[in-house]
């Protein structure tokens, strides 16, 4: 049990850090698309969907012969779909239309910290004081990296989308993390994409969710490109193989240790921020997204840890008694 466990975090850990910053990308790459002209939505859509079509083959063998775990797990997939997928995503590439990509993505990783209070409000659920300590620094560094004590222009709508997609990002480790579904973490992925791109060109589709683009050429700090470049890199690294990673990763890892690692994506994101658009965040700004990472996983430590699942050894029965 120990040897599968550390075999598990051996081959897990590799593959959480690929997943973080695959994911870290995007906001880069979708930044350029909505400069040009793509509005959120319709970036959104089309990331989803390249990596639901990329997906699909490999999805369609995965559960050849399993249909029945999709029926019986349906509920969870549209949940993992329509919200942890295409809510998400739309709600964060609404804030970093109007917001440094690095600054966003660490607001919505402020999830754990919502997580703690929701259980204390929702279901009484007492934080440890580690916890409550942690969300103490989480908050002190989220006011610190929006540069609010300066006078700065706050954008509220940035905000409050990237407040959206830190919802999203929690339900997103708890469904990635469920190994008991008996669903493949490819077709996990890959159907999530699947109906996470069919309700975003629904909601497109009957005028919820703006969709308007251009192919005309993206500028990035390093020249101009294609408009189907961003669009690729963002539905094939950024989501297909990201997503893949993601679920595979947790289910080896756990929903605990995979969230410590995810932390990895801010650094991608401010990383590819300054790649591909110049974006760096000031001095007090840098201090307060330490303060916030140091605050999640101060906050993290201070969870109980759920006990781990053995699995009862079968009694044997004598064969004397078994051949009455």
């Amino acid at each position: 049990m120990a040897n599968d466990k550390a075999r598990g975090v051996r081959l897990g850990l590799p593959l959480a850090i690929g997943a973080a910053f695959a994911f870290g990308m995007s906001g880069g790459w979708a930044r350029g698309l909505i400069d040009a002209g793509w509005t959120p939505g319709a970036a959104v859509t089309a990331r989803v969907w390249v990596a639901a079509l990329v997906l699909l083959v490999p999805t369609l063998i995965a559960m050849r012969g399993r249909w029945g775990v999709l029926r019986r797990n349906a509920g969870m997939i549209a949940a993992y779909g329509l919200l942890a997928v295409a809510a998400t995503q739309v709600c964060y590439f609404q804030a970093v239309a109007v917001m440094d990509v690095g600054l966003a993505l660490l607001i919505e990783y402020t999830a754990p910290v919502a997580v703690v209070l929701w259980l204390w409000l929702r279901r009484g659920e007492r934080p440890s004081r580690r916890s409550v300590f942690g969300a103490a620094i989480a908050f002190v560094g989220l006011v610190l990296m929006l540069d609010i004590l300066t006078g700065a222009q706050v954008d509220g709508g940035g905000i409050l989308w990237a407040l959206g997609a830190m919802v999203g990002a929690a339900m997103y480790f708890v469904l990635s993390g469920r190994a008991d579904t008996g669903v493949p973490p490819v077709a996990m992925a890959g159907l999530g994409l699947l109906l996470g791109a069919i309700g975003l060109t629904i909601a497109g589709a009957i005028g919820v969710l703006p969709l308007a683009w251009t192919t005309q050429d993206i500028a990035y700090r390093f020249g101009t490109v294609p408009w189907f470049v961003p669009v690729l890199a963002i539905g094939i690294l950024a989501t297909a193989v990201a997503y893949l990673l993601g679920i595979a990763s947790t289910r080896m890892l756990g929903s605990r240790l995979a969230s410590f690692v995810a932390l990895a994506e801010v650094v991608a994101a401010l990383l590819f921020g300054w790649l591909l658009l110049g974006q760096l965040p000031n001095l007090l700004q840098a201090f307060g997204g330490a303060l916030v990472l140091i605050g999640v996983v101060v906050v993290k430590l201070g969870e109980p840890v759920a006990p781990e699942f053995v699995e009862p050894i079968p009694e044997v029965v004598p064969e004397s008694i078994a051949e009455r």
